[in-house]
């Protein structure tokens, strides 16, 4: 069996308040392990830092502030982002960036707090883990100066854009991370060839579950929901795109996953 990490897994979300535990385990039994949570608030990162706490070694979390959430940051949010990244589990600061494409929370407030971010991640030496969409040159324009300053690590987590947005990113020093959008024959063929211009040491695999279910699953949960277990299928459509086995896939994404969160 081929181990993977999926470095992206919003396990505290309310489709898995029935049977988390049971996603875990069938992960596991698919070779998907560890599972990186993603934190996408202070509470929702709070919670995932604490049932992280619960499989060592086998469960890690991100602690972050996503755009959509950051007309709700207050004073108190970055210390609170210092504590929980104090955890041994927890492994980076994100998910945090831009998104002009539901605006959620008012841009400038997004801006802010995407910069009050990268600072505490420059701070505390953690690597960001990362979310754009539809703010390209703004998400850039705020990056570009703190990762030109040293050598921080940062992933554009589930990557859907353009070759000139990839092209940028890989200037900048960035990793890329790879979801089922992947298996998509009418939104993500263009991914089918741009994967193959990021280098094994920069790519990682990620489900962004509950979203993202790779469309041509053969067997289809019928609620929809995707889950850890079906990362080996992203793996495989990644493996056919670059024209290597999907034991080379998975040796190289996990290498990297685990060089870039700092994993045992």
């Amino acid at each position: 069996m081929n181990k993977l990490i999926d470095i992206g897994v919003n396990l505290m979300h309310r489709s898995f308040e029935g049977d988390r535990d049971e996603v875990v385990t069938k992960a596991l039994e698919a070779g998907v392990s560890p599972l990186i949570l993603t934190g996408t608030s202070e509470r929702n990162s709070d919670s995932a830092m604490r049932y992280a706490a619960k499989f060592p070694g086998q469960l890690f979390t991100t602690a972050g502030i996503h755009p959509h959430d950051a007309r709700n940051c207050t004073s108190r949010t970055r210390d609170t982002l210092r504590r929980l990244a104090a955890i041994p589990q927890v492994v980076a600061i994100g998910e945090c960036g831009l998104d002009y494409n539901r605006d959620f929370s008012p841009r400038d407030i997004q801006r802010k707090w995407f910069e009050e971010q990268i600072q505490l991640a420059c701070e505390l030496e953690k690597p960001l883990f990362l979310h754009e969409r539809e703010a390209h040159h703004d998400f850039v324009r705020i990056l570009k100066p703190y990762l030109s300053k040293g050598n921080y690590k940062a992933v554009v987590h589930c990557f859907t854009g353009s070759s000139q947005e990839l092209e940028t990113y890989l200037q900048l020093g960035m990793h890329i991370g790879i979801t089922g959008w992947i298996c998509d024959e009418r939104r993500g063929k263009h991914l089918r060839e741009l994967v193959k211009r990021i280098p094994l040491d920069r790519l990682m695999l990620e489900t962004d579950a509950p979203f993202l279910t790779p469309r041509d699953l053969p067997d289809k949960p019928r609620d929809g929901r995707n889950e850890p277990k079906f990362l080996p299928h992203v793996a495989a459509t990644v493996a056919t795109c670059l024209g290597i086995t999907v034991k080379e896939v998975a040796e190289a994404t996990t290498s990297t996953a685990k060089a870039f969160f700092g994993l045992l």
